[in-house]
């Protein structure tokens, strides 16, 4: 019997993207980022760290929308006390995943992933992967669209399809 190496496909609406530009690339800086958050009791999904230039790095991170101002307040006083440049938040933007076991032991689902998005003109935002799960950050209003390539693509059954709250 062959192996379904992606079984599922989540979908989130509820999302928000925050970054913060221009950070100081030392140590202590994602601590100063995270550590209002979780105080505050903000859940922070993906994490995503660009690499340093000129001594400075961005780092941007999703949350739910219903907790993005919260953060966003955050993140300006503790860009202020880091002396990043710039803190932006977009709130028009969804998750789609794929799900499956059999992507420990199968080559090339992130490439298969990336191209039925790119076949259908979705730009991805962020990436975020796990041994069995593969997040991509896009525009909300390709939310559905996305979802519909990914299961066609994979072959899946409508079933399969959950949308996260």
């Amino acid at each position: 019997m062959e192996q379904v190496v992606v079984s599922g496909i989540t979908y989130s609406k509820n999302e928000a993207k925050i970054t913060v530009s221009e950070a100081p690339d030392r140590p202590g800086t994602a601590s100063a980022i995270f550590a209002p958050l979780a105080e505050a009791n903000i859940v922070v999904d993906m994490i995503v760290q660009n690499v340093s230039h000129k001594g400075y790095t961005d780092m941007t991170f999703t949350t739910s929308k219903a907790d993005a101002r919260r953060a966003y307040k955050l993140m300006k006083k503790a860009a202020g006390e880091l002396g990043a440049k710039l803190v932006a938040v977009d709130e028009d933007i969804a998750k789609v995943s794929i799900v499956g076991s059999g992507m420990r032991s199968h080559s090339g689902i992130a490439a298969k992933m990336f191209t039925l998005l790119a076949n259908e003109g979705i730009n991805i935002e962020m990436i975020s992967t796990s041994e069995i799960k593969i997040s991509c950050v896009i525009k909300e209003k390709y939310g559905e669209l996305a979802v519909r390539a990914l299961h066609t693509g994979f072959g899946l059954d409508a079933e399969e399809v959950s949308e996260e709250r």
